[in-house]
């Protein structure tokens, strides 16, 4: 018998919203006490107080969107989960920014179907991206934003900065888990979310 296995959209298929049927998020508003990277996730010693975001290179959880019936069970040992962030680069074909920006938001509502906290990362590449890239990010919620790589330059810095304001006004978030430097001219509901290096770090000179 054919199967429709045809990246993951058989397995489960969420409703979608905005032009390009993106899965939409439920709000969530939690409290933890740090995060850490995915590449740290297994090895995990109390993943009862802590959070996990993928502020890493994309092949790292690749996998996730291969298999994910395989990580579900433990990414649910954590308080939260941040969605995957997918790259979305400027240079990027827009079709593939949006396809990211879709298998993010479906590994959220994925995890969310199963009981997992989810906080969305929001994320944008240039100013038409702003259209779509907040399609089904819950307003007036918790979010979760990374500046790493957007600071390199001017022109990357405005964009960033542009973006970020523009998410301010569209979804208006309850609070901002923010991963990176935070640019002086940006304001909103911030916590810094320390490095796993940071937070070892300070631990390790206790």
């Amino acid at each position: 018998m054919f199967q429709r296995d045809i990246e993951n959209w058989y397995k489960f298929n969420f409703e979608g919203v905005g032009r390009y049927g993106v899965p939409a998020l439920l709000p969530e508003y939690i409290e933890t006490k740090y995060f850490i990277p995915f590449n740290y996730a297994k090895s995990c010693k109390d993943p009862d107080q802590c959070g996990v975001h993928f502020f890493l290179h994309d092949y790292q959880f690749k996998r996730l969107w291969d298999m994910p019936e395989r990580y579900k069970g433990m990414m649910s040992r954590f308080s939260c989960v941040c969605t995957p962030d997918y790259s979305l680069y400027v240079d990027m074909p827009k079709a593939m920014q949006i396809y990211n920006h879709y298998k993010k938001q479906w590994m959220g509502a994925y995890w969310q179907a199963w009981g997992l906290h989810v906080i969305p990362t929001v994320s944008w590449s240039d100013e038409e991206s702003l259209e779509w890239c907040f399609d089904g990010i819950p307003e007036r919620a918790v979010v979760a934003v990374s500046s790493v790589g957007c600071m390199k330059d001017e022109k990357s810095r405005k964009r960033f900065v542009g973006g970020y304001q523009v998410m301010i006004d569209r979804i208006k978030p309850d609070q901002i888990l923010f991963y990176g430097t935070v640019p002086k001219n940006i304001g909103g509901p911030i916590i810094q979310v320390e490095s796993y290096q940071e937070r070892f770090k300070k631990t390790r000179e206790m």
